[in-house]
């Protein structure tokens, strides 16, 4: 990926924005792959600060576009019927309240940036203060990843295919595990 950036870090970082954007929208997307082109291209300092630019940026817009979307179908009483008990708890969030749960989930690595943002949705909270909360919990686990990246691409490519059949194998084992579960129940 960086022989199509070599001397172009302005359309790289440009395109790492466009592109956690994007991610942020879809919500299921994971964001490594932005990450470790970002960083490659751009460098550790710089690659972190445009990632931290792009995921404010795609939160910002995502929040906006998910709260728009529930407010269309809450007016839609199908909607409301099937509303999950989990999500109604969550309009009550508010307040400092709302804002350290953003944080909390944003830090949380494991928790998927479109589950933050719909929960945030559906909740509450303003849009100024899930922006702030998104950021402030994000910048923490940006930082880590960014390393983590730095880390793996010092290794040897022999390395770097272990660790990456090893993730696809825990993966596909999850996915037979949760399917068998489904199974069962």
């Amino acid at each position: 990926m960086t022989e199509l950036f070599p001397n172009s870090p302005l359309l790289a970082s440009l395109l790492s924005i466009l592109l956690n954007i994007a991610v942020a929208i879809t919500g299921i997307i994971p964001s490594t792959f932005i990450t470790i082109g970002t960083v490659s291209i751009l460098g550790l300092k710089i690659g972190i600060v445009i990632l931290i630019l792009g995921e404010a940026a795609g939160a910002l817009i995502s929040f906006s576009l998910y709260r728009r979307g529930i407010l269309k179908l809450s007016r839609n009483s199908q909607f409301n019927k099937i509303e999950k008990k989990f999500l109604f708890r969550l309009k009550d969030f508010n307040g400092i309240q709302a804002f350290f749960i953003v944080i909390l989930l944003r830090v949380l690595p494991f928790v998927p940036s479109g589950t933050v943002t719909l929960t945030a949705a559906v909740s509450k909270i303003g849009t100024i203060s899930f922006f702030m909360a998104s950021t402030l919990g994000k910048i923490p686990a940006l930082i880590i990843e960014a390393y983590s990246v730095v880390y793996i691409l010092n290794f040897g490519t022999e390395l770097q295919i272990l660790i990456a059949v090893m993730v696809l194998l825990m993966i596909f084992t999850y996915i037979i595990l949760k399917k068998s579960s489904n199974r069962k129940s």
